[in-house]
């Protein structure tokens, strides 16, 4: 039996998180449960599962929440309620399904608590990658993927000597505007740019798979956790999603992992990997309906925010950290209706661009200049 934190859970990783849970009774049990302002999915989810550790954003959402409950469980609010789950006595996995950079210092209390992590939050990598790395080693617990691409490296390099990879390759969808030019962009709604083709996913991810940061920032989690320079990653376009990533060895052998777009496979295989067990529901590949796969280059010029995202990685330090926060705050914006949807490259770049490098930034260091970035992106909007 593994007792599962999980922070961000009602979002699309944390709801299928718990379906996973649900399935296995006899193998996981749900020990804390932390979400941000969707009651009513709270609700269902707590109820079915009964966790011992609840958290809410803040104390208003926790207060309509309390009369829904068929039990009481210990309460928690806010960065300290993530920080309590994150940190549960009795947990074996945290899964972290936060999406953005708050999800850094739970992680970070989870790895120091000697807890495993099952990583859905690629953003603690990006802004932090050395140290979740330092301290992951330090603490000897493991970190396990759970995002598509991350998984499938994962299980491709599974009996494989490190040394024989030559590379590995992200496979991205191109997100609702991979079918359009540069000029065909001018004045996409948000309505527009959440129409993923693919997958089901939370407004900010499926913005970020728009604008392909998103595949980005997954280069930067892959160089963290496969120890992997950035000339070796490289990302290419495959409209299918059903390569999920891949890797090349020195012999010129690729394995690569297949599946229909479905996140409980790679939540499932971070819970229980090396086994392999089963989801009810989980639709069977079939190669003969598919026919074709298609693949194609991930082209920088039309897709800048992946240009960026190599040059924070490769830049290394704190521009990562900015990249981030910097994207951030532009979906935000962008999503509000504040700004267009060209503009997100635009601002994280300007933020890049005036940023100065610190080469191995403290957590201080970090979480001060994410603050000084959103802030300066606000006051210019």
């Amino acid at each position: 039996m593994k007792r599962i934190s999980l922070i961000g859970a009602t979002g699309s990783i944390g709801v299928q998180t718990c379906d996973v849970i649900e399935q296995h009774p006899d193998l996981f049990e749900l020990e804390a449960y932390a979400f941000g302002t969707n009651v009513d999915v709270a609700e269902e989810w707590i109820n079915r599962l009964r966790p011992k550790y609840v958290s809410a954003k803040n104390i208003e959402v926790l207060e309509q929440l309390k009369p829904r409950l068929t039990y009481e469980p210990l309460f928690f609010i806010g960065l300290e309620g993530l920080i309590a789950c994150a940190t549960a006595e009795r947990a074996d996995v945290v899964v972290t399904a936060v999406v953005g950079a708050v999800g850094l210092e739970p992680t970070l209390a989870a790895i120091e608590a000697g807890k495993d992590i099952a990583l859905a939050n690629k953003e603690t990598l990006v802004t932090a990658g050395h140290l979740v790395t330092a301290a992951v080693k330090k603490h000897g617990v493991s970190l396990l993927p759970v995002d598509s691409e991350h998984s499938a490296i994962y299980q491709c390099l599974n009996g494989e000597r490190r040394d024989d990879v030559s590379k590995i390759i992200l496979t991205a969808s191109g997100g609702s505007f991979r079918d359009k030019s540069r000029e065909e962009l001018e004045g996409v709604t948000v309505a527009e740019a959440l129409a993923h083709p693919n997958w089901s996913m939370g407004a900010k991810i499926t913005i970020d798979s728009a604008t392909m940061f998103n595949k980005g920032l997954e280069v930067i989690e892959a160089h963290w956790l496969f120890d992997i320079d950035y000339n070796d990653i490289e990302v290419v376009l495959h409209r299918e999603s059903i390569i999920h990533s891949m890797v090349e060895f020195k012999d010129a052998a690729v394995m690569a992992q297949l599946g229909n777009p479905d996140m409980r496979g790679p939540i499932l295989y971070a819970l229980s990997a090396p086994k392999r067990l089963e989801i009810e529901g989980n639709k069977r590949l079939n190669l003969r309906e598919i026919g074709t796969l298609h693949f194609a280059e991930a082209d920088l010029t039309r897709y800048p925010a992946l240009r960026l995202a190599y040059e924070a990685g490769r830049a290394g330090g704190s521009m990562p950290t900015v990249l981030n926060a910097a994207n951030e705050a532009a979906v935000e914006l962008f999503l509000n209706g504040e700004i267009a949807f060209l503009d997100i490259e635009r601002i994280v770049e300007q933020a890049m661009e005036t940023h100065t490098v610190i080469a191995e930034p403290t957590l201080e260091e970090i979480l001060q200049i994410d603050r000084a970035v959103r802030e300066q992106i606000q006051q210019g909007k």
